[in-house]
């Protein structure tokens, strides 16, 4: 955990997207966070996730999270979460609303969309099997770094932003989807009348405001009294395509929730 060092704002708690590590996911962002406004940072790798050796499931993931702030005893925190860590950061408001006090939600999984859900995990159960075969896993992972690297070299990311793409382009596939295993399930069991209202931030990628995965954020939004934010030529991965103006995002939040706005 990374403390401030006047440690004037709140605690924060980083979930990065599908199973990666904490370390490095967020560039910049602990120590900027830390410095201004004197945030204390939650750098964690959940069971089943990252440089965790422990197992865990995606089902278990708000219980342990809540633990873990209660621990530490910085609760409540401002949760920020990329794509799968978002959709965790939705559910974690609604399970144990007591240990978030805001939440800024990085192009999230639409946890609050069952279909786009089920689809997402049907698909992914399908690499996972045809993974299982060596020359295809090697395949379908070369494929996936060269998409990446062109989307690196058109984004023109800056150095610490671009190393992190990369660590992302070299995921294990078929421990992303085993990451994903249970979202079905929990999409379909969450009513967004059940969120809390929570000071919150939704940035969503620059996609058209008729495609699905903008309106289920939209929705997010709505139903946490939140914002819904986009920036021209965003991605899914705001924070290294738009890290400035991410960090900007969770700096605004945290000051607001540590003026008790």
């Amino acid at each position: 955990m990374t403390g401030g060092r006047t440690e004037q704002g709140p605690a924060v708690l980083l979930l990065p997207g599908g199973a990666a590590a904490c370390e490095g996911f967020f560039p910049g962002m602990p120590e900027a966070l830390a410095d201004d406004p004197g945030c204390r940072v939650i750098v964690h790798d959940r069971p089943g996730t990252g440089t965790s050796t422990e197992d865990g499931t995606l089902a278990g993931a708000t219980a342990h999270l809540a633990a873990l702030v209660g621990e530490l005893g910085c609760g409540p925190v401002v949760v920020v979460g990329q794509s799968l860590g978002g959709a965790v950061a939705t559910l974690l408001a609604r399970d144990h609303p007591e240990v978030v006090a805001g939440l800024v939600l990085l192009d999230p999984t639409p946890v609050n969309d069952p279909a786009a859900c089920a689809r997402l995990e049907r698909v992914m159960g399908v690499v996972a099997t045809v993974t299982a075969v060596p020359p295809v896993r090697r395949l379908l992972a070369g494929l996936l770094r060269a998409t990446m690297a062109r989307e690196r070299r058109r984004l023109r990311l800056r150095p610490d932003c671009a190393a992190a793409h990369e660590r992302i382009a070299g995921s294990d596939i078929r421990v992303l989807a085993r990451a994903v295993r249970g979202l079905a399930a929990l999409s379909a069991g969450l009513r967004e009348a059940d969120l809390p209202r929570v000071p919150s931030v939704v940035v969503t990628a620059d996609r058209a405001e008729t495609d699905a995965v903008h309106r289920a954020h939209a929705r997010l939004a709505d139903a946490f009294g939140g914002t819904l934010v986009s920036w021209p030529g965003s991605t899914h991965n705001p924070q290294l395509d738009h890290p400035d103006e991410t960090l900007a995002v969770v700096r605004e939040l945290a000051g607001r929730v540590a003026a008790g706005r």
